[in-house]
This record gives C-alpha cells, structure tokens and sequence, in this order.
C-alpha cells in the first residue's frame, strides 16, 4: 500500500522513499496500519516529525531565542544564552529527571534524546520499545536511526497508543496530542495527513 511515490508526495526524497517504503510496509503490517485512513494518519505525523522523512535524531541545535519559545519551562533569558547552540546540554536539561532519565548530570537527556520516525524519547520509552522489538536500545540507541528500527519503533508506538482507533475516526488532532504531548505543527501535520490520503485513494 506504501509506495515510494506515496512518500514522496509527502516530500521524502527519491533516495529516502526509497529507502523506507519496505520497512515502512513491513510495519504497517506487523501493526495493522492496513487501511487508508490509518496509513494516512501514521504517515502524515510520520512526514512531519522526520521532516520529510530525513530525520531520525531530534535536532537540538537551538538558538537562545528559539529555547525560551519551545522551552520556556527550563531557561530564562540568561540560562538561554549558556545554553544556546549546546544540544547536548540542552537535551540534558530538558530531558533530565522525566521519562526514565536520569539528572541533567547523567546526560541521560542526550543519550536518549528523539530518534527514530516518531522520535522516541527518553530512557523509559526506550527500553520498552527495545522489549517489544527484541533489541538492546539502552546500550545500542543508535538502532533507531537505522531504517528498519526507525520504522518499527514509529510502529511500536503508534500501536501502544492505540492510535489505529483515532485514525479510524480522522482525529487528528487526538493522534498529534498523543505523539507529540501538545499540538505543535497542528497545520502542517493536517496538510501531510489529507496529501497521504490523496495519494493512497483513501475517503
């Protein structure tokens, strides 16, 4: 059902399609993604949180401006300009003590920051998902920036979040919340899910 010119209508390059169209099916199936709908829905969150899908670690490289709009929580102005362009520190701070992480002196934040096509994050996340596939992802993080394992844990947690049942029912915004903790790329994320549908000849 997912072609390669399917992802690329959703702006995945020809190598990248190439690339993930079988792991991609492999999965769908393995989690029975099986319908328009909810291949629609998986992929369009899919596109945006791999940025066409190009991206497989969570890009941290952030300016001070930038941190205090996506994390206000965890910088004031002068924390952000420490901060700044330090991803490694940053993802320690933001992610330390949650998630199964360690303190930000653990730098577990970092070792376990955003990989894969959905971007699983944190420690806990991590070795559940390494469970459920049969691999080390504690030891071997680095599993989830290959194509299978990128596809497979996007899959794992799809599936865990019962999200098949909000993609039956197009709700799109439930399946953003339940991916991404809040609704950010709310747009971009419905433009990628109707463009998926599109071209997979879904209703």
């Amino acid at each position: 059902m997912i072609t390669a010119a399917v992802l690329q209508e959703l702006g995945a390059s020809w190598r990248d399609a190439a690339t993930y169209w079988g792991p991609l099916n492999a999965t769908a199936e393995r989690y029975e993604i099986n319908t328009p709908r909810r291949v629609a829905c998986w992929l369009g969150q899919l596109a945006h949180e791999s940025q066409g899908f190009k991206r497989v670690v969570e890009n941290l490289n952030y300016s001070a401006q930038r941190l205090l709009v996506v994390f206000p929580k965890y910088f004031d102005a002068a924390l952000a300009e420490e901060y700044a362009r330090n991803p490694a520190r940053i993802a320690s701070r933001v992610y330390g003590g949650r998630m199964g992480n360690g303190s930000e002196a653990t730098r577990d934040g970092w070792h376990f920051r955003g990989r894969g096509l959905i971007q699983i994050t944190g420690r806990e996340n991590y070795q559940r998902c390494g469970d459920a596939l049969g691999v080390d992802l504690i030891t071997r993080q680095s599993l989830l920036e290959q194509p299978m394992y990128a596809a497979l844990s996007a899959g794992w947690y799809w599936d865990r979040a019962k999200l098949n049942d909000r993609a039956d029912r197009m709700d799109i915004a439930g399946i953003t919340r339940a991916i991404n903790g809040g609704t950010h790329g709310a747009a971009d994320r419905v433009e990628l899910t109707a463009k998926a549908l599109r071209a997979l000849g879904g209703l």
